[in-house]
């Protein structure tokens, strides 16, 4: 990770927490203008915990530090219940942070000290990777999926397949959903996205990028071509980023395009590093991984080694996408 994106976003979440806090005070502020009897129960609690913690500190009588206690007990109760009968809560006094695991903050405390927040790993990612890579993240969604730009007339002579093309996607979006719903699941494989171009794939792989990040999973989008280009640049000392770490440790990594890259033997073992790895991982991080191809697993298997299609055969569900280019399909129903 470049330390200078590291130092600027640490910038932008300070900037974005003080705002929170402030927004926080302004609206407790309003509250009690509008609720005077609140901010006189706040002050108090305010006031005796101050005592309270003074008189653990010097008194030595435990009645007085009891009775203290006690008084904060009771205006403690007497805050909830007016809070409830004018239909507020705690969090309306408090500041709305994006995320909730560092409150802006950028870290969280573990047993090992303070480490990165996954919300930053995940800007960081955006900044150095995934932005330079595919367009538009933000806005690929299960929301805007359309199922009408996908035929509902099933051809077998034409798609080889029983299910009509829309039937088939159905399905391919059952199997995502299940993905993402047991992703911390070791037994949950991966997947593998095939097909020709213009499917699909990459705009569902997207969606399923969207949701993790979501629930607070670090997602990286690689090309294959650049993938690996890195790779090779690194370890021959013509780049200085080290991509793979970032590739074994992520929680999803997406591989789209795997075919369209220049092959050598030195890329195709770098291949296998990386999705053996990755399985490999399992055992101590629940990592998975999603390949898109525009290549049938015969066609990929004729391609690398016998030893990477074994292993996406044992560990990966296949989704197989057919039909007609849905991104015709969209243009011809935006002019009707």
């Amino acid at each position: 990770m470049n330390s200078d994106n590291l130092k600027s976003l640490l910038i932008k979440y300070d900037q974005k927490r003080n705002l929170a806090i402030e927004n926080a005070r302004q609206k407790k502020f309003e509250l009690y203008d509008k609720f005077p009897d609140l901010e006189k129960i706040d002050n108090d609690i305010n006031t005796l915990s101050i005592k309270y913690i003074k008189s653990v500190l010097t008194v030595k009588n435990k009645d007085v530090v009891n009775n203290l206690n006690n008084e904060i007990t009771l205006l403690r109760k007497k805050r909830s219940k007016f809070l409830k009968d004018n239909n507020l809560n705690n969090k309306d006094l408090e500041p709305i942070f994006d995320c909730k695991k560092c409150n802006d903050t950028g870290y969280i405390k573990t047993d090992n000290g303070n480490v990165l927040c996954s919300c930053i790993k995940q800007e960081l990612y955006n900044i150095e990777y995934n932005n330079a890579n595919i367009y538009d993240l933000k806005s690929q969604t299960f929301k805007n999926f359309r199922l009408d730009c996908y035929s509902n007339i099933s051809n077998k002579n034409k798609y080889g397949k029983d299910l009509s093309p829309r039937d088939n996607i159905i399905s391919i979006k059952r199997i995502c959903d299940n993905f993402i719903e047991n992703f911390d699941d070791v037994h949950e494989p991966n997947l593998l996205f095939s097909g020709n171009t213009g499917l699909g794939k990459t705009f569902l792989s997207s969606c399923i990028a969207n949701e993790m990040i979501s629930k607070g999973k670090t997602v990286l989008y690689q090309t294959a071509p650049i993938m690996l280009d890195n790779i090779i640049d690194y370890k021959f000392g013509k780049n200085s980023d080290n991509i793979c770490k970032t590739i074994n440790n992520v929680d999803l990594l997406i591989i789209d395009d795997l075919g369209s890259e220049a092959k050598n033997p030195l890329k195709i073992t770098e291949l296998f590093n990386i999705i053996n790895t990755r399985l490999l991982n399992q055992n101590n991080k629940i990592t998975k991984t999603i390949i898109s191809t525009n290549l049938s697993l015969q066609e990929l298997y004729d391609i690398y080694e016998e030893r990477i299609i074994s292993r996406i055969i044992g560990n990966y569900t296949t989704c197989y996408f057919y039909g007609d280019d849905i991104r015709i399909e969209k243009k011809h129903k935006i002019k009707v």
